[in-house]
């Protein structure tokens, strides 16, 4: 099957099987290798991104779903050599060790900010509920964030 989506502001157009898992779209046809798999089973969020802005676990949506739609990747979010205020606060608070989560711990935290832009520590812990982090412990996760929220993001 056809598809025709927006990534990251770009058009793009592929041929896919119709079962074809969103993820390994983004990774193997499109070369967006931000887009972690980490499970394969919508558990662990390290494949998350946005469709029309709104985050989804991109294992869990075949690429015909998002036909039609815009989609945002990690490598959307930095503009102009920029980092995004959210990757900014990631950085300054130490929120990554390893870093195979933190795209899908970003785009999460992208939506969750869009919702509720001043969210208090426990919306913050259950906005990310779907994301797992293996390395850092969460503190520095949910400072980051509000520390991007302060940012106005």
């Amino acid at each position: 099957m056809k598809v025709a989506l927006t990534v990251n502001g770009s058009p793009r157009e592929g041929d896919v099987e119709p079962r074809r898992l969103l993820a390994y779209f983004l990774r193997e046809e499109l070369g967006l290798k931000g887009t972690n798999v980490g499970c394969d089973t919508s558990s662990c969020g390290s494949c998350t991104v946005l469709i029309d802005g709104e985050s989804v676990k991109s294992c869990t949506v075949l690429a015909v779903q998002a036909d039609g739609c815009g989609v945002t990747t990690i490598e959307g979010l930095a503009a102009g050599g920029e980092l995004h205020p959210i990757q900014q606060a990631f950085h300054e608070q130490h929120a990554l060790q390893c870093g195979f989560c933190t795209p899908g711990f970003v785009l999460a935290i992208h939506s969750l900010l869009r919702e509720n832009p001043s969210p208090s520590e426990e919306e913050i812990r259950l906005g990310l509920e779907g994301n797992l982090c293996r390395c850092t412990g969460y503190e520095n996760i949910v400072r980051a964030v509000q520390a991007a929220a302060g940012a106005g993001t």
